[in-house]
């Protein structure tokens, strides 16, 4: 799935999250040694990163807000992780933020801090592990490209019942698709060889996108698990999904396509 938070096609959030985890893991790292050595410089230095990396990961935030809300798909394995995700980042900073403000209460070495840093830098880590899940298995931010697929294409509506119009009929080429948004729905327009086809964009077996993943010869296949699908009767054609996904009726008419809900 294209990350709505991005320059030029490169998602934002895995960027800047280097800061944080950089700045943060340095502060742990400058406060023992000011610890061990009974070193003032380290201990400022300490707090100056720790500053910094707070600062930062708020900023990080931002566009992995957007992400989680924009680019991970609900009712999905990967919103789940997303969600402990960000609740445990959310905790590191809080821990970190405690860090801070009792150095500055106290203005000396004080093992409480060093303390909770440690525990900080645990939650960053776990964090960065599942957050390293979301894109390389869930493939979160992932734009992927296959022969002929055309640019990343998506769509928003107001309505979700009835006939909307929802592209132009030489809006796609021949197995290329566009993701529909329409209030509580999320379906996938296709073009196969033979017309125009419409399905759920929610892979049965985890709820991976598949509006991110390959269409071929009538067949799409989910980026996640490689689950792949008719693209017109929604049949299960390769597991390890079991269960079928539901498609639409859709219409050509004046130029203009149709989807029927």
């Amino acid at each position: 799935m294209k990350s709505r938070a991005s320059f030029k096609g490169h998602p934002l959030h895995p960027m800047l999250i280097a800061f944080p985890v950089a700045l943060l893991s340095s502060t742990l790292l400058f406060d023992i040694l000011g610890f061990i050595n009974n070193n003032a410089n380290y201990w400022r230095t300490g707090m100056y990163l720790e500053t910094l990396g707070i600062i930062s990961g708020l900023v990080a935030a931002i566009p992995g807000a957007i992400d989680y809300f924009t680019t991970v798909p609900p009712k999905s394995s990967a919103r789940k992780r997303a969600t402990k995700h960000a609740f445990t980042n959310i905790f590191m900073l809080i821990v970190f933020s405690i860090a801070l403000f009792y150095r500055q209460e106290h203005g000396a070495i004080e093992i409480v801090i060093i303390s909770f840093e440690i525990v900080g830098f645990a939650l960053i880590s776990f964090a960065g592990w599942m957050g390293a899940t979301l894109v390389y298995r869930n493939q979160i931010g992932v734009n992927p490209r296959y022969a002929n697929a055309g640019k990343w294409n998506e769509d928003y509506f107001d309505k979700n019942s009835g006939e909307i119009e929802v592209a132009e009929i030489t809006e796609l080429k021949t197995d290329q698709m566009k993701l529909l948004h329409l209030k509580d729905k999320r379906i996938v327009l296709a073009r196969t060889e033979q017309a125009f086809v419409a399905f759920d964009d929610h892979c049965s077996h985890r709820g991976g996108s598949l509006a991110g993943g390959a269409m071929i010869c009538g067949t799409v296949q989910c980026p996640w698990h490689g689950s792949q699908f008719d693209v017109n009767t929604g049949e299960v054609k390769a597991g390890p999904a079991k269960e079928k996904i539901k498609t639409y009726v859709v219409k050509e008419a004046n130029g203009k396509v149709y989807l029927t809900l």
